[in-house]
């Protein structure tokens, strides 16, 4: 019996036919069906060597010599030499419409998947070794490593390990999936399809096969993804293909809204079978501590290796206008390119800067975070704490009075504002305003599980934040400790522009290699991780009271 469906979206070019002509040479690959969205116009009639003439029609419902065409038929691609293909003229593959017909008609154990967003090839025996791991794991999806292909070097792509909290909707799995057929239909007999869905259905696909099934990661190449198809421009070898914007900002972009609304519906859904789904009424508001504070507010600043740009930093948060009290705060983790020395100038300067050097341990310095928790625990660390990064700025003198007053009048835990994407120069660069409006109150705290980051500047309670902390890490630290705060807490937003993020060089996601791209995705899977068995065992304590 063949093992495998291969199923693909239809992509122009030589190259699309080559790799599928090399996968139907395997005995192993029992049919090959090619997803072309209905919405494009037909083709012309084309022949193959099998004497077929008949025109394929790809768009919308067109009769020819072979009947009516609509979603779902699937007929003899002539205009591609490959045996045992079919065209299965549908909506776009992610749609749930789409996987339902694909998987109606499945008759192998396996579906290769082959996203189609990228131009491969397939290693030696690469079908033979990931059948045979689906086979001794019984997983319900398998992925592997692959090569970066380019015209001048052939390098491995490592990819993360799955975890629990790998539940991003652009986790990257690479250019090929394999899927347990059985595992599939199990799930969604189990758990059900949401209706309607039109560009999440693969993630609610996955989402819901890792619930009762494991998710394999092959730490193996088994394909190469070509680099320079068609004198498409290749990047360097070993760095993000997307430019750095895009791949982060993509969740916020209005564009993407009614996909990442879908996203979200999935994600929730998924959220609830598992355990994890916290209903909003169950967040709280934040005490008011009697405690005396030397001040209202502190605007913390973080910094190692700024000379260039921590000055305007310090001055951008000296001068706001505020209504109370309030001191700026930096923690110089032992800097040695002159920022020591320039913050030891504007401390003599102005009174309400304190300039603090942690003491060195054995441990080594600090990260971003543990720099954080030393601001905190000073003795003149304001009733509320306020982010400011050491290459950022405020976008006017009234920031800081906002998002205090924000932190009063809803007795939040933390406050979040929106920020401004501008260059070195400060000018403003796409997406421009991040205002995360994805963010609901209803529903913001589950779905902060989803996406990476939660913006900026953030103000926290100090009472609270000294009782939870900051990860002593340099990467991830905020999003954890906002991930800590809405299990409990209420979290407000402010929707306007209240900061000034540059994007430069000097950034520390700035041109990351794979390797060290993929630390920071585990280290945010990891905390998703810990954060999502916490809310199970929450829920569970909850069901479990008398």
């Amino acid at each position: 019996m063949k093992s495998f469906t291969v199923v693909t979206p239809y992509s122009p070019g030589p190259f699309f036919e080559r790799t599928l002509l090399s996968l139907t040479k395997s005995a192993l690959v029992g049919r090959v069906v090619i997803v072309e969205p209905h919405r494009q116009s037909p083709r012309e009639p084309t022949s193959h060597p099998g004497g077929a003439t008949s025109p394929v029609n790809l768009g919308t419902s067109r009769p020819n010599a072979g009947g009516p065409s609509s979603a779902g038929v699937s007929r003899e691609p002539v205009h591609l030499k490959i045996p045992r293909s079919r065209i299965l003229v549908a909506g776009s593959l992610p749609s749930h419409e789409t996987l339902s017909l694909i998987l109606a008609g499945i008759r192998t154990k396996y579906l290769l998947l082959l996203t189609g967003n990228q131009q491969i090839s397939i290693e030696p025996k690469a079908l033979e070794r990931i059948l045979g791991m689906a086979e001794s794991t019984k997983a319900g999806l398998v992925y592997s490593d692959f090569y970066d292909d380019s015209e001048h070097e052939k390098t491995l792509h490592p990819l993360n390990d799955y975890q629990p909290g790998s539940v991003c909707d652009d986790f990257d799995f690479g250019a090929m999936i394999l899927f347990s057929v059985p595992a599939v239909r199990k799930a969604l007999k189990k758990y059900g399809i949401i209706p309607g869905v039109k560009s999440a259905g693969l993630y609610d696909l996955r989402l819901k096969v890792s619930i009762n099934h494991s998710v394999y990661h092959l730490q193996e190449p088994l394909y190469s993804v070509i680099k320079n198809v068609g004198g498409i421009h290749a990047v360097p070898t070993g760095r993000q293909e997307l430019p750095l914007q895009e791949k982060i900002f993509a969740y916020v972009d209005p564009r993407n809204e009614a996909i990442q609304k879908e996203m979200e519906t999935v994600f929730t859904d998924y959220l609830k079978k598992i355990g994890a789904y916290l209903a909003p009424h169950h967040l709280k508001e934040v005490e008011q501590t009697p405690k005396f504070f030397p001040v209202e507010a502190s605007v913390v600043i973080p910094v190692r290796n700024r000379k260039q740009t921590i000055a305007e930093a310090v001055k951008s948060a000296l001068s706001q206008k505020t209504d109370f009290p309030f001191n700026v705060i930096v923690v110089d983790n032992h800097s040695t390119d002159g920022t020591t020395a320039a913050l030891s100038d504007l401390a003599r300067q102005y009174s309400n800067l304190k300039h603090i050097v942690p003491v060195r341990t054995d441990l080594g310095d600090l990260g971003i975070g543990g720099c954080w928790n030393e601001a905190l625990r000073h003795e003149a660390c304001g009733r509320y704490a306020v982010q400011l990064d050491s290459d950022d700025l405020y976008s006017s003198a009234s920031t800081l009075q906002k998002m205090v007053d924000m932190l009063r009048q809803g007795s939040y835990a933390m406050v979040i504002g929106s920020y401004t994407l501008v260059d070195s120069r400060l000018e403003e660069i796409p997406p421009g305003l991040i205002d995360h409006r994805e963010w609901t109150d209803e529903n913001g705290h589950n779905n902060a599980l989803r996406i990476n980051g939660l913006g900026a500047p953030r103000a926290f309670n100090t009472a609270l934040m000294r009782k939870i902390g900051f990860l002593n890490v340099s990467y991830g630290e905020d999003y954890a400790a906002a991930l800590r705060i809405c299990r409990e807490y209420r979290i407000g937003r402010i929707h306007e522009s209240l900061y000034l993020c540059r994007r430069w060089s000097g950034n520390t996601d700035a041109a990351l290699s794979i390797e060290e791209a993929n630390r920071n995705n585990a280290f945010k899977d990891k905390i998703r991780t810990i954060e999502i068995l916490a809310r199970q065992k929450m829920n569970q304590g909850q069901k479990n009271k008398p």
